[in-house]
């Protein structure tokens, strides 16, 4: 289950993320175990937020627009996280850039390594609360999963990865999607992590 399914036996969910996104780390977690359990199979789509924000006039994450929005994700982050064994600690600056590890992101998915390399980077940000933005630090995800991460790094910097981030995240614009975590079933769109099961549900009655 990567970015391209070619068995179309199964219903089929697209995984729409921003790696900045805090509720998309809980996903990234949950997501496989659930579909494997439905019978339905996940495209990975990592995209950036920051054109669809800037669309519509945000400079930076309504986290940080609105305080009091910001205080309130913090706790329920640390609610959800706890009922599902997991950390959440908030980086620091809070959103990250994430170009670079969505740049590496699409790389995974021509190399079959996305699933593994986002859980990664969700945990290294909002479990251990740490920086992802540099290339030392992805370097240090990419080595702690045995990639090769002097060829990786190299690879961001091609034109085709830079393109292919570019692309995909027109797509979600023109698709309607304006968050993180999105799902896309066919034509239906459902947004938040509250909204995966219906989701699942959604592409296994299609």
């Amino acid at each position: 289950m990567e970015c391209e399914v070619n068995d179309m036996t199964q219903p089929l969910i697209e995984f729409w993320y921003e790696f900045a996104s805090t509720y998309s780390y809980l996903l990234a977690m949950l997501i496989e175990a659930l579909a494997a359990e439905a019978g339905v199979n996940i495209a990975w789509r990592p995209f950036l937020l920051g054109p669809i924000f800037h669309a519509q006039g945000w400079t930076s994450s309504p986290f940080n627009l609105y305080p009091a929005k910001g205080r309130y994700m913090v706790r329920d982050l640390e609610r959800i996280a706890t009922e599902r064994g997991l950390r959440f600690a908030l980086p620091t600056p809070f959103p990250q850039n994430s170009v670079a590890a969505a740049r590496l992101a699409i790389a995974g998915c021509e190399e079959g390594w996305v699933a593994r390399f986002t859980r990664a980077v969700y945990a290294v940000q909002f479990a251990d609360g740490a920086g992802i933005a540099d290339r030392g630090a992805l370097g240090t995800i990419l080595t702690s999963l045995r990639l090769d991460s002097g060829r990786l790094l190299s690879r961001i910097e091609e034109p085709q990865i830079k393109d292919r981030l570019k692309q995909q995240t027109a797509e979600a614009q023109a698709r309607s999607i304006f968050g993180a975590p999105s799902f896309i079933v066919g034509d239906e769109l459902f947004w938040g992590d509250d909204r995966l099961e219906q989701a699942v549900a959604w592409a296994r009655r299609t």
